[in-house]
């Protein structure tokens, strides 16, 4: 039997929405149930990661959709754990740039993206929170 994998990472500005995003996918693809009680953020685990509200370290996860195990990569956003992004893009066959519907691509988003296309990785972008007051999901698309 053949196993289909793909690996994916999904970067994004702090704050844009990745880790929000995991934990929603987790739940949707049935990984857990909806009896489960779970915490919020569930990818970020780290106490201080609770803490602060962001993600300091690349955690990954895996979903099932059809025949294909999707390896899901939550990478940092803030810019000081740029080198983390770095170094997961080396290893994943795919990226979701996660970009929020107001704020629209943020210089780190910018910057992380570069690297993703040097690497000949072709980002999806996905727009985030575009139920936001004063978003504009067309120019942030543009």
């Amino acid at each position: 039997m053949t196993r289909k994998l793909r690996n994916i990472a999904i970067i994004a500005h702090v704050d844009h929405g990745k880790t929000t995003l995991v934990d929603e996918l987790l739940k949707q693809s049935g990984t857990f149930s909806e009896r489960q009680d779970l915490e919020s953020r569930i990818m970020d685990s780290n106490d201080l990661e609770r803490e602060r509200g962001i993600t300091i370290l690349a955690k990954n996860t895996a979903i099932r959709y059809g025949d294909v195990t999707i390896n899901i990569v939550d990478t940092p956003g803030h810019a000081d754990f740029g080198g983390e992004v770095e170094r997961i893009l080396n290893m994943v066959d795919g990226v979701l740039l996660l970009v929020d519907a107001r704020e629209g691509p943020m210089p780190q988003t910018k910057f992380v993206t570069s690297k993703a296309l040097a690497l000949g990785l072709r980002p999806i972008v996905v727009v985030n929170k575009i139920d936001r007051q004063g978003s504009d999901p067309d120019a942030v698309v543009d």
